[in-house]
């Protein structure tokens, strides 16, 4: 059984917000072959407050009240003034929900110290918390089992101009920068592969037939999503009726490393600013003389697979 944090900037649960952060916590609850010990929550797809209420709220839903959540960064490492607050209908609805005291940065460097070489970090936010844990403990890298990370574009690009590079990394190219450099073991899935597995008005269906906690409420999620990304981008026909779980593939990876195709690469990010920030530049090492490979990227995926292991485990819920 493999032990794991789970850091996040989970949205799932307010109408039309990404689900894919709330499907990855479903998939660590279900799947036997994975021990969730710790929740972190850091800013992203949505402020830190709101990703940590959401966070509880669907732990509780999920049978996971157990397992501590405690709040993490509120900006990018260097851009401390872009923290936000929570919404106020947001702490209305949700803010019964009390996290775990403490600093997220200090929590995951503390539980990998404590238990060296068990932890598994699988990172499905921006790399804040994670960097900063590093920083606050060097030791970390040594000790941790893995970071596990879905961020990044390695073989193509995001073809957006005004995000140039994919969003995780985007937000804060300089903590992914400071996790590059950490000599940690690093496998990172990314846009090259996520974007190929698909949760579908279908599945969505199927979900809606559930009679646990999860599957109605996560069924309704999915279709708004959906439909907010039909009208965001309507250039897309991929996103008229389907959405890419990106994140729930970095958890099943963990135990299920078969599911993806990995090679070695040396993994740059350009920091800073400019209009390529937050880009990232792979070296598959195919020259005379490489330089030496950081981490580990996903090139393929088994679709089929992913997809059945996934809905398998999330009927259970």
């Amino acid at each position: 059984m493999r032990r794991i944090i789970l850091d996040t900037d989970l949205s799932m649960g307010e109408p039309g917000s990404e689900i894919d952060d709330g499907f990855a916590l479903a998939l660590a609850a279900a799947d036997p072959e994975l021990r969730l010990e710790l929740i972190t929550s850091v800013n992203g797809n949505t402020d830190v407050e709101t990703a940590t209420l959401l966070s509880l709220e669907l732990a509780e839903r999920l049978g996971l009240s157990d397992v501590p959540v405690v709040r993490g960064a509120a900006a990018p490492l260097t851009r401390p003034d872009r923290a936000r607050g929570a919404p106020e209908e947001i702490r209305e609805r949700y803010g019964r929900h009390v996290p775990t005291p403490g600093y997220a940065a200090a929590a995951i460097a503390d539980l990998v110290m404590r238990s060296p070489g068990e932890i598994t970090i699988v990172a499905i936010g921006p790399l804040t918390n994670v960097a900063a844990a590093i920083v606050l403990e060097p030791a970390l890298a040594e000790n941790v089992q893995e970071i596990v990370v879905m961020g990044g574009i390695f073989l193509g690009q995001t073809l957006q101009a005004s995000m140039p590079g994919e969003f995780n990394v985007w937000v804060d190219p300089e903590a992914a920068d400071t996790v590059l450099h950490s000599g940690a073991p690093l496998r990172w899935v990314g846009l090259d592969v996520t974007n190929r597995v698909r949760l579908t008005r279908e599945h969505a269906d199927r979900l809606a037939q559930g009679t646990g906690g999860f599957g109605p409420f996560a069924a309704e999620a999915t279709v708004r999503w959906i439909e907010r990304m039909r009208k965001e981008h309507p250039g897309d026909p991929s996103l008229s009726d389907s959405c890419a779980m990106h994140d729930p593939l970095a958890v099943a990876v963990v135990a299920h490393p078969e599911l993806v195709t990995w090679r070695d690469a040396h993994v740059s990010v350009v920091t800073g600013e400019g209009k390529a920030r937050g880009v990232m530049v792979t070296d598959l090492l195919t020259s005379a003389e490489p330089p030496a490979p950081n981490c580990r990227i996903a090139t393929d995926v088994d679709v089929d697979a992913f997809m059945a292991s996934f809905l398998g485990a999330l009927q259970a819920l």
